[in-house]
């Protein structure tokens, strides 16, 4: 599951220590990336407790293994947040992102979509947009749904 250097890089660019709880979720996390079994798992907290940090060093470790990430959010100010706090960061570690709502049309919807289906997107933020058939990656490797309750049971298992 990669060498570890992207997640390291990281970490050390964030302005903060991982709380224990953090790392704990993190080296759970990271133990189900490394089996060839899917992972279904829930990640808990309060708002503003780290959760999104915990998924952003998770979707990095599936690049760095060589493949994509999706975060996919219920709505579109959720995903824009989410990209606001995930690119400046990631772009740090050389980490491409982009954003996928409905919103999104004619040449950036297609550059977005290009960079999926080509692995030049790392990591994808979005709304129910990302489940479209028109939708193909590269090499998704690990999907995170904010907010599931608000997806349905099919979506989710897609």
């Amino acid at each position: 599951v990669g060498d570890g250097s992207i997640v390291e890089k990281l970490r050390a660019a964030l302005p903060y220590k991982l709380t224990p709880s953090q790392e704990f979720a993190l080296g759970e996390i990271n133990a189900d990336l490394a089996d060839p079994e899917r992972m279904l798992r829930l990640l808990q907290g309060d708002v503003g407790s780290g959760k999104t940090v915990v998924a952003l060093l998770a979707m990095a470790r599936a690049v760095e293994a060589g493949g994509q990430a999706a975060l996919m959010a219920p709505t579109e100010i959720l995903a824009r947040q989410h990209l606001a706090t995930i690119a400046p960061l990631a772009e740090k570690v050389g980490l491409r992102t982009a954003i996928l709502t409905g919103r999104e049309k004619g040449r950036e919807r297609t550059e977005t979509l290009a960079g999926l289906a080509s692995g030049a997107i790392d990591i994808v933020v979005g709304t129910h947009a990302l489940f479209q058939e028109t939708v193909t990656f590269h090499d998704l490797v690990l999907a995170v749904v904010d907010e599931q309750h608000r997806f349905g049971v099919h979506q989710r298992l897609a």
